[in-house]
């Protein structure tokens, strides 16, 4: 970068004010002056302080998913499956309460308070989670409230999307986007693999009776997440720094920084288009629905089509997912350079487009039947489902599955789904294909919302806004198992995925009625050219 044609001055904690002071006329001059080299670095270093907050938040979600059943189970005998199923969205619910709150405070506030508070919460939560096992009764509960505490922390996610979007130019935005949910996919992959590094350490591991802490291959890798929270909160205290550019990369104060005068950027002015926020909203919320779905299915759907254990299903869907979280990563870093030269808006349309074939891959087609659990057929009956089974969630009739005296754990498709007698069996072939094509279609639907997202917002305070888009992306989490447990469970594969390829033509004709809208704030109002972002 070339420097500028004086050096900025030093606050008292180290921080670089974003203007020169001085008059009017000067603060004029100054926005046209391109940013030094040591302002440069220390806005990209603090972006990277980003980058390594959402890495830490997927992984605070993801390195306890394949423990989370046995440690309840371990803890609380009372608790069922379908508690299992709370515990589970209980950190989405805490993610979609939280992210607009931390949102609103870092649009007044600096930056740094929501992301170490947040940050707290998360190590605090974590903490519970170690300690679960301590009180005599209710111990499921407080499982619960860790899981949820863990998931409000999570609620930083929005801070950091605003952040980054406020600190990068047009130019700079989609590859910081992609950078950042790059991080976050490496983070879902990582977790799991920490988590199977700590099973060395056995159910029984160590006891530290002085404190009640029991270091196993449970509470381990909750643990190691709190360790690495207070690393990212010294972090944010040692190297993060406020920074704002404009839509052209020029230098503009900060409403969230310490010393500031109440000067604001004048390009903010301007209505944003909120037909085209409510559009994105939407869209993100589908693209996150389609994907819950597909993380959701992958288990039951091959236990029933392939007759796979349990162990198998876990096993053989992780090294499956492992793969799509690889290509996932991978698409995140071509995106970049493909933007540029076909814009996000199409390259959004082809990502759905994408998504679409993948889940119209696996409805069922053939003859061939999937194999049946005859051992849960009694006095020769077929079972029918009643109406109070259809209100119970998808955990709870796979607990049905097993009775307790069964010493070798049944496999196929379980007659208590009654589609399983007349539905054809999606093949292997499809099953994996369709994992191929949504791995391609979802990070590239992913960052591109983002993206799209923060251009339509402009220079404004986005903190509030991108609440909101996580909050809508944390409720499609939620909703995503819920739509399984009831249509793939009662009416099976061809009615569950026949309505999510319905849901995303839904999507694709929404995105063509608003397609002209979603333009950068800066185009919007002519302060620049549709070529040049």
């Amino acid at each position: 970068m070339a420097a500028a044609v004086s050096s900025p001055e030093v606050t008292a904690e180290g921080q670089e004010p974003l203007l020169s002071p001085g008059e009017a006329e000067e603060e004029e001059e100054s926005r046209d002056v391109v940013e030094t080299q040591e302002h440069y670095k220390s806005r990209w270093r603090s972006i990277w302080i980003m980058y390594l907050t959402m890495f830490l938040s997927s992984v605070g979600f993801s390195i306890v998913i394949m423990s989370v059943w046995p440690y309840l189970q371990k803890i609380d005998p009372t608790a069922d499956a379908s508690f299992l199923g709370w515990i589970i969205a209980s950190y989405s619910i805490g993610q979609m309460v939280a992210s607009p709150l931390f949102g609103l405070w870092s649009n007044y506030r600096p930056r740094r308070e929501p992301l170490v508070v947040s940050t707290a919460i998360s190590v605090a939560a974590n903490c519970l989670y170690a300690y679960v096992h301590v009180p005599h009764s209710h111990n499921k509960y407080y499982m619960l409230t860790a899981r949820a505490l863990v998931g409000f922390g999570a609620g930083n996610v929005a801070v950091v999307r605003s952040y980054i979007a406020g600190a990068t130019s047009l130019t700079e935005r989609t590859s910081a986007m992609a950078n950042t949910s790059a991080c976050q996919a490496v983070g879902f992959i990582l977790g799991p693999v920490f988590q199977t590094c700590f099973t060395l350490i056995g159910e029984e591991g160590i006891t530290w009776k002085l404190v009640h802490l029991q270091l196993n291959m449970y509470t381990a890798p909750v643990l190691f997440g709190a360790l690495l929270g207070v690393i990212n909160i010294i972090l944010i205290f040692a190297i993060f720094r406020e920074h704002r550019v404009d839509d052209m990369g020029r230098q503009c104060k900060s409403i969230n920084f310490e010393e500031e005068s109440g000067v604001l950027d004048q390009d903010a002015e301007g209505n944003v288009d909120h037909v085209a926020v409510v559009a994105i909203n939407f869209l993100f919320f589908v693209i996150l629905f389609v994907f819950a779905v597909f993380e959701t299915i992958a288990t039951p759907l091959t236990m029933d089509m392939y007759s796979w254990t349990r162990k198998e299903a876990v096993f053989y869907n992780g090294i499956i997912l492992s793969v799509v979280g690889i290509e996932s990563v991978i698409v995140f870093l071509v995106v970049k350079t493909l933007s540029k030269k076909t814009g996000e808006r199409a390259i959004l349309h082809g990502g759905l487009l994408i998504v679409l074939v993948g889940f119209f891959i696996l409805l069922p087609w053939g003859k061939k039947l999937p194999n049946i659990q005859w051992q849960e057929i009694k006095n020769n009956s077929i079972p029918r489902t009643t109406s109070t089974e259809m209100l119970m969630p998808f955990w709870s009739l796979q607990a049905m599955q097993l009775p307790s005296n069964h010493t070798v754990e049944p496999v196929g498709c379980p007659i208590t789904q009654s589609w399983c007698l007349n539905t054809p069996m999606i093949y292997l072939a499809q099953y994996i294909s369709s994992d191929v094509l949504i791995g391609l279609g979802y990070p590239v639907c992913n960052v591109m919302s983002y993206t799209l997202y923060s251009k339509i917002l402009g220079p404004k305070p986005q903190g509030v806004y991108m609440g909101w888009l996580t909050a809508s992306g944390s409720g499609a989490r939620i909703l995503g198992p819920v739509f399984v447990s009831q249509i793939y469970t009662h009416l099976g594969p061809r009615w569950a995925f026949s309505l999510i390829c319905g849901v995303v033509v839904v999507s694709l004709l929404l995105l063509e009625i608003v397609y002209k809208r979603l333009i950068a704030f800066s185009v919007r109002y002519g302060r620049m050219q549709e070529e040049n972002c």
